[in-house]
């Protein structure tokens, strides 16, 4: 038997919805992305204030998505059974979960907003562009919520489009509001980043009103509405926490380590130069890399999909081939990364020379690191929980993370005091470590599960 799946209609469906995915991603990484080089212009301070504050947006994204997953999971599993009546009550749990994480953070945000940016930076101009930022970005995080886990639930049975309309829309209008609100245009005041804050949250506000509308108007399969979700088989919440909160687990360690890295970039010494290289460095990465995660994702509903249709003998097959495309797709996403020093170089020519050096610096390890990004994270996310396997995804993020990674990097920041570039990549080298314990779980077929109740 071959070991590389032959036809041309999988390689289709998968080019499309990892396509589809990774433009939702494009989108939504430049709206982070628009703010990043517009402050950037503006000041490098006011650049740095926000990109503190894009770590909790992050934190809040990884949490969501966690959410999220465990929905595509289940829903995908129900979805290629053709049993579409337990969707909904999937649905409806996993944003009971996202809307409260999101209401959480909101009041942290809202209350103690220059505690938290002070967790991350001790150079004061930074903590004043922060607060002033996050005071208003904070309103945008059940917005975000809502949207993010309504467009989960539309992906559980193969629809992708509605994410980048979204996303599309969210750009233009943020782009044109923050040209706007942070020059001072047009009779304008010039706000700087508390006018990129509002531009945002405008921008939440209208991409929520367009999942409602397409929900109610354009899809016909599941015809969900608040009715539907609001009142659930609450019996469903066990089954949905049994998928996702080792995910959830997983992603909140990894968007709160994100907050740690950050937080050990920004006490260091030099922290003036090292934020805003690593703030660019990382944004680089996420619009660089989208196709990867579009990858992980596709994978994650035809894995699913796959194993709902009860077609075991067909997954080794499956998973064999995604691995191989994971592969190609990081190489690719490497080199790209490396080549791009030069241009995102043009782009931020405000960076005083020595921050310019560093990021340089950043985006060559992140070049080297995404290789395996691309391949261990998809087979993680695409493959190891889309088959139930989540504990195992947990335990591995959580050892790599906290037990080697932050550390190494805690050691060299603090005790030994390497260069900004040596600590960065001790934090980043878990995307090479994890590579072959992936490769050995997938290959152990040990992460197929049963998840889904019997009709």
């Amino acid at each position: 038997m071959n070991r590389m799946l032959r036809e041309k209609s999988f390689y289709k469906t998968f080019a499309i919805l990892t396509l589809s995915l990774a433009l939702q991603n494009l989108l939504t990484y430049s709206v982070n992305m628009a703010d990043n080089i517009m402050l950037g212009r503006f000041s490098q301070d006011a650049l740095s204030g926000a990109s503190l504050c894009n770590q909790l947006q992050f934190f809040l994204q990884m949490l969501v998505q966690g959410v999220g997953e465990g929905v595509v999971v289940l829903g995908a599993r129900y979805w290629g059974k053709k049993d579409l009546k337990h969707i909904p009550h999937i649905i409806g749990a996993g944003l009971r979960f996202g809307v409260a994480i999101a209401v959480l953070m909101f009041l942290a945000a809202l209350f103690f907003p220059e505690q938290i940016i002070r967790l991350m930076s001790n150079d004061e101009a930074i903590v004043e562009q922060g607060v002033q930022y996050l005071q208003i970005i904070c309103f945008t995080y059940v917005l975000f919520a809502l949207t993010n886990m309504l467009t989960a639930s539309l992906r559980t049975i193969g629809i992708v489009k509605i994410g980048y309309m979204i996303s599309a829309s969210t750009l233009c209008i943020n782009i044109c509001l923050n040209y706007v609100l942070i020059y001072g245009h047009f009779g304008a005041p010039a706000l700087g980043v508390r006018g990129a804050a509002i531009a945002t949250l405008v921008s939440r506000a209208v991409e929520l009103l367009i999942v409602i509308w397409y929900l109610k108007f354009r899809e016909h399969t599941l015809n969900l509405n608040w009715r539907k979700l609001l009142f659930i088989d609450t019996s469903y919440i066990k089954d949905y926490i049994h998928v996702s909160l080792p995910v959830l687990i997983t992603q909140a360690l990894w968007g709160f380590s994100s907050i740690v890295q950050t937080a050990v970039l920004g006490n260091m010494d030099n922290s003036a130069m090292v934020v805003p290289a690593n703030s660019i460095s990382v944004l680089v990465f996420q619009i660089l890399s989208v196709v990867g995660y579009g990858a992980a994702s596709a994978a994650a509903i035809l894995t699913g999909r796959t194993l709902g249709e009860g077609k075991k003998e067909r997954i080794d097959q499956t998973a064999f081939t995604f691995q191989v495309l994971f592969c190609i797709i990081g190489v690719f996403t490497g080199l790209i990364i490396f080549f791009s020093r030069g241009p995102v170089m043009m782009i931020y020519d405000t960076l005083t020379p020595e921050a310019a050096e560093l990021t340089q610096q950043f985006i060559t390890v992140l070049a080297i690191t995404s290789v395996g990004t691309c391949y261990q994270m998809a087979a993680d996310s695409g493959i190891l929980r889309a088959g139930g396997d989540t504990r195992f995804a947990m335990w591995n993020n959580m050892v790599f993370t906290w037990l080697i990674c932050l550390p190494c990097a805690i050691l060299s920041a603090f005790v030994f005091h390497f260069p900004p570039v040596v600590v960065f990549f001790c934090l980043k080298m878990d995307q090479l470590g994890k590579c072959p314990v992936i490769f050995l779980r997938v290959r152990s077929k040990k992460w197929i599960k049963q998840i889904t109740r019997q009709s």
